[in-house]
C-alpha cells in the first residue's frame, strides 16, 4: 500500500468547495468500483464530477499538496482495471465534460472535451461531408478514454488508430499545471513529442481536458464482403494475400460461428449467414462505385482462391446494419453467455495471426476451459475471451492463469506485444514486464515521474 492520505471529512468539504458534485459513502454507485470486465472492486473515497479545465487544475492542486491518489475515468468501458482506483482517493469522473466544442472545416479538425462520446461524433461531422476514422467497437467509451488507451478498432488496417487522429491536447499535469500540446497545426518537429507520450498512457501523465482531433474528407461509398470459409485457419491463412493486394480494405474481421451464434441470440434477430465454421468480413471505402467494385472484386478472387465457399456482398443499408450490428455485440454476446470471462487483448505480426489462432484452440482442450475469439485480422490484434462458466472460483483462477501465460509465451515467442488497443490497466502488468523487459521499465518510470513526481495520478496502472 502506497504512502497516500486517506480521505476524511476536511478533504470532502475543500473538495465540495471546488466542484459543485463530490459523492461519497452510499452515494456512490458500484458501477464505479471496476470496468466493463468487473473483478475485484475497489471503491474510491470520493466521486468528483468537474465541468471545466479550471475545476481539473484546482482539483489537481489539492490531491497534489495533500498526496491524494486521483483516477481519471471516462464511461468505464475499459477492459484491464485502467479506470479503478485501486488505492481509494479521489475518482475524476470526466463524463460532464461532454461538450464538442469546434468543427474546424479549413484546418480538417474537431475540438472536443474527453467526455464526448465515439458515438456522438459521426452525426456531428457526416452533413459536413467529415470522417472521423478510429472506430472501437465500443462506440459508448469517450474519447478521453480512447485517447488514454490509444484505441484501434475496425479501420485501423487502413486508417490507423487513435494517435494518428490527436492533434492537439490541452492536460492537466500532476500538480495542476495546465499544459496545451500541439495544435492545428499539420507537421511539428519541435523538440520532443509530449503530445504523443500522454496517448496511450492510461491517465498515468496527465489528465486530457481538451482534444484537437484531425479529420479527413467522409468517403462518399463503401461496400462490405462476408466472406464465409471451412475452417478458421484457411479464413485468417487468407488475410496476408489480401493485405499485399494493391486495393487495402479498411476493415478486416475474423470470426467463428459461434460467437455468431451467440450474438444472434443476443440480439433476438437472424444473421445474413452461419452456414460456415469460420467468416471474414471485410470492408471497402473510396471515392466511386467503379473503385470500390475494383478493390473488392480483387479481394473476392483471393478470398475464392483460398478455400471461401462463398463471397456475400453486402451493398444495402439493411444488410451493413445486420452484418456490423451483430459484430459491434459480440463482446456483449460472449459476456452474456457465461458466469465470468477474461480477455487476452494480444497483437502478433499479421503473418502469424493464422498460426497464433490455431494455437489458442488447441488450450480449449488442453486446460478444459471454453475459449471464444475474434479481432482484427488485417492488424494483428487478436481478441480471445476465456470463460468460466461453471468452474468453481479456484479452477477457474488457476485454468485462467495458465491460458494466459501459455497464450502471452506464444505472443511473445512471435515477436507480439501484451496489448493491441486495451491498454494495460492493473490487470496486465505482469505480462508488460516479461514483454519490456526491466530497462523499459525503468524508463517508463523516469517518465512518469517528470511527469508526476508524487505518483498521484492513477496509481498502480501500466508498469
Amino acid at each position: 500500500m502506497k504512502n497516500f492520505t486517506q480521505l476524511d471529512a476536511k478533504h470532502i468539504a475543500e473538495l465540495e468547495k471546488i466542484v459543485s458534485e463530490v459523492l461519497t459513502g452510499s452515494q456512490i454507485h458500484e458501477d464505479y468500483f471496476h470496468d466493463e470486465l468487473a473483478g475485484v472492486p475497489h471503491p474510491p473515497e470520493a466521486v468528483v464530477r468537474p465541468r471545466s479545465t479550471a475545476e481539473v487544475s484546482a482539483v489537481m492542486k489539492y490531491a497534489y499538496a495533500n498526496n491524494i491518489p486521483v483516477t481519471p475515468r471516462g464511461q468505464g468501458t475499459g477492459l484491464v482495471g485502467g479506470s479503478v482506483s485501486l488505492y481509494g482517493g479521489i475518482m475524476l469522473d470526466m463524463t460532464a465534460m461532454n461538450r464538442i466544442l469546434e468543427i474546424d472545416r479549413e484546418n480538417l479538425t474537431m475540438t472536443v472535451e474527453p467526455g464526448v462520446l465515439l458515438m456522438e461524433i459521426p452525426p456531428a461531422i457526416q452533413d459536413m461531408g467529415l470522417f472521423y476514422p478510429p472506430d472501437p467497437g465500443e462506440k459508448s467509451a469517450s474519447i478521453g478514454g480512447n485517447i488514454s488507451t490509444n484505441a484501434g478498432g475496425m479501420r485501423a488496417v487502413k486508417y490507423g488508430v487513435t494517435r494518428d487522429y490527436v492533434r492537439g491536447l490541452e492536460v492537466v499535469l500532476a500538480d495542476g499545471r495546465v499544459m496545451e500540446l500541439g495544435g492545428k497545426v499539420a507537421k511539428n518537429s519541435s523538440g520532443y513529442n509530449l503530445l504523443q507520450l500522454i496517448v496511450g498512457s492510461e491517465g498515468t501523465l496527465a489528465v486530457v481536458t481538451k482534444a484537437i482531433l484531425k479529420l479527413i474528407p467522409l468517403p462518399p461509398k463503401a461496400v462490405s464482403l462476408l466472406v464465409p470459409f471451412p475452417s478458421l485457419a484457411q479464413a485468417i491463412g487468407t488475410v496476408p494475400e489480401i493485405i499485399k493486394s494493391k486495393n487495402t480494405p479498411t476493415a478486416v474481421e475474423f470470426m467463428e460461428r459461434a460467437v455468431i451464434l451467440a450474438a444472434e441470440e443476443f440480439l433476438g434477430r437472424a444473421y445474413p449467414d452461419k452456414s460456415a465454421d469460420a467468416y471474414l468480413l471485410l470492408t471497402f471505402d473510396g471515392n466511386s462505385t467503379e473503385e470500390i467494385e475494383k478493390a473488392y472484386d480483387e479481394a473476392a478472387q483471393i478470398c475464392l482462391a483460398n478455400g471461401a465457399l462463398d463471397v456475400l456482398i453486402s451493398n444495402t443499408p439493411e444488410r451493413n446494419e445486420a452484418i456490423w450490428k451483430a459484430r459491434g455485440a459480440f463482446l456483449e454476446a460472449i459476456k452474456s453467455s457465461t458466469t465470468e470471462m477474461d480477455e487476452c487483448d494480444v497483437v502478433v505480426p499479421r503473418r502469424l495471426i493464422a498460426d497464433f489462432i490455431n494455437y489458442s484452440a488447441t488450450l480449449e482442450e488442453r486446460f478444459g476451459i471454453r475459449i471464444r475469439s475474434f479481432g482484427h485480422a488485417g492488424d494483428g490484434n487478436l481478441h480471445i475471451y476465456i470463460l468460466r462458466d461453471k468452474l468453481s472460483q479456484t479452477d477457474w483462477e488457476s485454468k485462467l492463469k495458465q491460458v494466459f501465460d501459455a497464450l502471452y509465451a506464444k505472443a511473445f515467442e512471435m515477436g507480439g506485444q501484451v496489448s493491441g488497443e486495451h491498454g494495460i490497466g492493473y490487470v496486465k502488468r505482469p505480462f508488460l514486464k516479461e514483454s519490456r523487459g526491466e530497462d523499459q521499465l525503468e524508463l517508463m518510470a523516469a517518465v512518469k515521474h517528470a511527469f508526476d513526481p508524487k505518483g498521484i495520478l492513477n496509481p498502480g496502472k501500466v508498469f
